[in-house]
């Protein structure tokens, strides 16, 4: 149910395939908004292995089902009528992901989700113990399936497994070695129906760890509860890490918590380690693409790309991180897209502190009507960005750190940083120009 763009839903649907399973594939979607998923089981679909339902769902085909494998994308999955009918008669409801790790050694296991910062803690930790000379993978919700990676497993291998809230939601035996939270603010009411609901998934991270198990927490979730004998690091201001490639204090805090992480497990399977060449590995972790990334850089202007950002506490993040580069005045920011019924509030406050507000998407008319005068609701990214290349000077930074999901007016987060990217390119080639 829900084939989606991302790599879970063609994978599991693979896997059950070369298991042997008939699988019909049911999403709202239609085939032209699939067709990058759909491209990935044409073969299948050829041999009959797979069939398609497109731009629709059917009830019988969720009763008559022997699993139903649920996309976590789907909101309230509780109240979802074809899941529900499904449950009636008695069918098994699962997803990717707990599929993946019933495959898995959860003693090797390191599990990192948080509301901001995960992606790139995730990825940090995964580089941390290359650096350590150990054999390890990178999946979950940072967009590569574990499903797809079975060959590469060993009895050696660690896997770090980036969760979000939803896929939370639905796990019932997770139990890693190592857990980590980065921090957690309202974020997904569309989803969860509430911000207690959205805390309480993230908190089950902990629920089922064992003795001997370690946790790695900020220091704002410190009253959270972890289960007796499970070891509990909780990271303070003090334990960033300094001198990180990626700009802000938020990603020295990501830096510490991937190192925390990532010596925890070392210590958990007794790998020998030197603690520095660890450190060094996360510090000059050069970022991934979409996370606040210099994309582009001409006639003194920085542009950032900050597409991943879908949270407006991500958002002022963002901005203090840049405002490290550059003086805070001279930030042109660009916010606004789909509504996931966020409080947008504290987006709306930054106009005053730096050089413009420019909004964007379904949430753009009513941050810019919550802000100062210099704010602009400029509808899209095309227009915010000629909008900018009006004021911009040498010296300022134009950041893309929308505060919302792109779901409004693009595919997905990827395709509105690479549109930001090719913009800055284009505009700032005209600029010359000119």
């Amino acid at each position: 149910m829900g084939l989606g763009r991302f790599a879970g839903g063609a994978a599991v649907t693979k896997h059950l395939a070369a298991m042997g399973a008939r699988v019909l594939v049911t999403d709202l979607a239609d085939q032209a908004t699939l067709a990058d998923s759909i491209a990935t089981l044409q073969p299948l679909i050829d041999s009959g292995k797979i069939q398609l339902r497109l731009g629709e769902h059917r009830v019988e085909d969720f009763v008559n089902a022997d699993c139903v494998i649920a996309n976590p994308a789907v909101p309230k999955p509780w109240a979802n009528r074809y899941l529900n009918a499904a449950h009636d008669q008695g069918v098994p409801i699962t997803t990717e992901i707990q599929i993946a790790l019933d495959l898995l050694d959860q003693s090797r296991l390191i599990a990192i989700t948080g509301s901001a910062g995960k992606s790139t803690t995730a990825a940090m930790t995964h580089a941390g113990l290359k650096a350590a000379g150990v054999k390890s993978i990178l999946a979950g919700n940072i967009g590569a399936s574990v499903l797809d990676q079975l060959g590469q497993l060993t009895n050696e291998t660690i896997i770090v497994l980036e969760l979000s809230s939803a896929m939370l939601h639905w796990l019932d035996s997770l139990s890693p070695a190592v857990s980590l939270v980065t921090n957690c603010t309202e974020n997904h009411t569309d989803w969860h129906g509430s911000y207690a609901h959205y805390q309480a998934c993230k908190a089950s991270i902990f629920a089922n760890q064992s003795h001997g198990s370690s946790a790695v927490l900020h220091s704002s979730l410190a009253d959270w509860k972890t289960n007796q004998g499970v070891q509990r690091f909780v990271l303070q201001q003090s334990d960033e890490r300094p001198n990180c490639t990626l700009p802000g204090a938020h990603n020295a805090m990501n830096a510490a918590m991937a190192d925390a992480a990532v010596q925890a497990m070392l210590t958990s399977i007794h790998h020998q380690y030197d603690p520095q060449t660890i450190e060094k590995a996360v510090r000059t972790f050069p970022g991934l693409d979409h996370r606040l990334s210099l994309c582009h850089h001409s006639n003194g202007i920085h542009f950032y790309n900050d597409s991943k950002c879908t949270v407006p506490n991500a958002t002022l993040l963002a901005v203090d991180a840049v405002s490290q580069v550059v003086n805070r005045k001279s930030i042109h920011l660009i916010a606004g897209g789909y509504d996931k019924g966020s409080d947008l509030t504290p987006i709306s406050q930054l106009a005053e502190s730096i050089a413009g507000l420019y909004t964007i998407g379904a949430t753009g008319a009513a941050i810019a009507a919550a802000a100062s005068a210099n704010a602009h609701d400029c509808g899209t990214l095309p227009s915010a960005m000629r909008t900018i290349m009006q004021h911009a000077a040498p010296g300022d930074a134009v950041l893309l750190s929308p505060g919302c999901a792109s779901w409004d007016q693009f595919t997905n987060y990827e395709q509105r940083g690479e549109q930001f990217r090719q913009l800055a390119i284009k505009l700032s080639e005209r600029t010359k120009c000119g």
